[in-house]
């Protein structure tokens, strides 16, 4: 089974409706499927294979909860008292599409499911169960996880860099490290690869904030400086943001630690960070 399949198979099996409330397990799945790229799940099974993928239920748990705890970030920072969006993903925000009560109410599920799949998975080896729970915790709480990267955003002087450490490479860095706990491997060798392919990820949503159209991105544009957010292009221009990108891209490559295939990995890395950036990128911006 492909990577993908295993990513869509672990979200599907995590949100099975059960005895959920229709509409809440409605909004949910709205929230969670169709997905965006899977970056972060895909890198969780990347580490995990990298270092020896000697227990994929528990790889496969892990990725799906880290994917779990985006989308609901995604439907929190949508709502109005953040970005207030109409659309995600080419299609109606949560709360657009199911209003506000339901969409509040999905983005905590989501976030509490993704432990609950964790610790429902049919894992060879539950002595790593705490390590990746503390992981995936760590990349969404306090101080310095999401939930805090959003929090960034409502205070008047913000350092960019550690605010998009915040808010999004530290699921990025959450999504290696349990990749790598999964399997048993080095957790914290994993750390700067995620941290780094973070980095350039928001530094890519800013650029595609900055010049790219809402058809492109499949979710408003122009936020950044309509609601005066810290961004990339703001602080370093179009060029720099660009240099920014390319940069971070290769010192994720160059962080991954010894293991099989670690060429084929960072050029994987570098190869994806670049597709990031938009198709209506002016030639002098490269």
């Amino acid at each position: 089974m492909d990577i993908t399949a295993r990513i869509e198979r672990s979200l599907h099996t995590a949100l099975a409706p059960g005895a959920t409330p229709p509409l809440l397990n409605l909004a949910m799945q709205h929230a969670v499927f169709p997905g965006g790229a899977r970056v972060r799940p895909r890198l969780c099974l990347a580490a995990a294979e990298a270092c020896g993928g000697d227990d994929p239920a528990l790889a496969e748990a892990a990725a799906a909860a880290i994917e779990l705890m985006h989308c609901a970030s995604l439907v929190h920072d949508d709502m109005p008292c953040f970005d207030d969006a109409a659309t995600r993903r080419g299609r109606l925000s949560v709360h657009r599409a199911f209003g506000e009560p339901l969409a509040l109410l999905a983005g905590d599920a989501l976030i509490v499911l993704a432990f609950q799949t964790v610790l429902r998975a049919p894992i060879r080896h539950p002595e790593r169960l705490a390590e990746i729970m503390r992981i995936v915790a760590d990349s969404v709480g306090t101080p310095t996880g999401i939930v805090a990267g959003q929090a960034w955003e409502c205070e008047t002087h913000v350092d960019v860099s550690a605010y998009h450490r915040a808010k999004t490479a530290a699921l990025f860095a959450g999504a290696s490290m349990a990749g790598a706990a999964a399997a048993g491997g080095p957790i914290e060798e994993w750390r700067a690869v995620g941290e780094r392919l973070g980095e350039a990820y928001q530094v890519a949503d800013d650029i595609g904030d900055a010049i790219s159209a809402a058809e492109e991105m499949g979710k408003p544009v122009g936020q950044d400086a309509a609601l005066g957010r810290p961004s990339a292009v703001r602080e370093l221009g179009l060029r720099g943001a660009v240099a920014r990108l390319e940069a971070l891209a290769d010192a994720a490559a160059a962080a991954v630690p010894p293991c099989r295939g670690r060429a084929g990995l960072g050029a994987l890395i570098r190869e994806g960070a670049r597709r990031l950036l938009p198709k209506t990128l002016p030639a002098g911006a490269m």
